[in-house]
């Protein structure tokens, strides 16, 4: 690896100054909500929770910036960035969870009470914070590579986001909004796509961490657990054959999993 110069670290440290700026101020806006939720003096705490949140992930965006402008301008990534932004999710996700729960499988009807506490929260605005986890995520792992130590974490980090994802949209007016007269129809449908996908998403990937790496039913169940949200959620469309092809798919799932306990005891 070529020596980086003094030049090149000047430049790179020029270009990164107004982007630690900006990280500082959203570690401060993080610290005081920290300090006023704690005080009680915080308006509408769940979705003030949700913005900060976004504000969070804005800051894990940042992160990546610094590292992708190391790798450009110094020739060499930054994991410490990197990391920095594979917090920052977590502590986004903290917030998300405290508003929705962390919950994969959890009826809708007892998710609707969460829901009350954000019923003013638009269908826009849960599915834009969605995208935006999903994405970050999605970025983070792309910059850390196929052979990061991180590799089998992220399986909970996409795990843990695909259940706030999914507990983020709307059930009380889902069935409404997935009439084409609605106005936020195409976000609703766009949501629901979304999270369909990454259902099936992590419960594959929690099925390969098990499979390849921790040998641990634990994993497996959680797997199960996410084919079994899904599951639910067509059965709450009346997405019947949806439904009975997942249903399937848990069956299998689950006498593999039977077999591979019988083999560990």
């Amino acid at each position: 690896m070529a020596k980086v110069t003094q030049q090149a670290r000047k430049n790179y440290t020029d270009h990164i100054t107004k982007y630690k700026k900006i990280i500082d101020e959203i570690q401060g806006k993080e610290n005081k909500f920290n300090l006023d939720i704690k005080a009680d003096k915080v308006e509408n705490p769940e979705a003030a929770k949700i913005e900060m949140a976004d504000a969070i992930l804005n800051l894990s965006s940042y992160y990546i910036l610094l590292n992708a402008l190391s790798a450009t301008l110094l020739g060499v990534k930054n994991e410490n960035y990197l990391n920095e932004a594979r917090k920052a999710v977590y502590r986004a996700l903290i917030f998300l969870e405290a508003v929705v729960t962390n919950i994969i499988d959890l009826p809708f009807s007892e998710l609707s009470e969460h829901h009350e506490k954000i019923s003013d929260f638009p269908d826009k605005g849960r599915f834009e914070i969605s995208k935006k986890l999903a994405f970050t995520v999605d970025m983070i792992k792309e910059a850390f590579g196929e052979n990061s130590k991180w590799k089998w974490s992220f399986v909970e980090l996409e795990g843990r986001s695909a259940t706030v994802i999914k507990n983020l949209i709307n059930y009380k007016t889902l069935i409404s909004g997935m009439d084409p007269s609605y106005a936020d129809y195409e976000i609703v449908m766009n949501h629901l796509i979304m999270i369909k996908k990454i259902l099936m998403t992590a419960a594959t990937r929690y099925r390969e961490k098990y499979e390849l790496n921790t040998f641990r039913i634990d994993d497996f169940k959680l797997a199960l657990n996410y084919l079994s949200a899904l599951r639910r959620l067509h059965i709450y469309l009346g997405e019947s054959n949806d439904a009975e092809t997942v249903k399937k798919n848990l069956e299998i799932w689950k006498v593999k999993m039977e077999k591979d306990s019988s083999k560990s005891v």
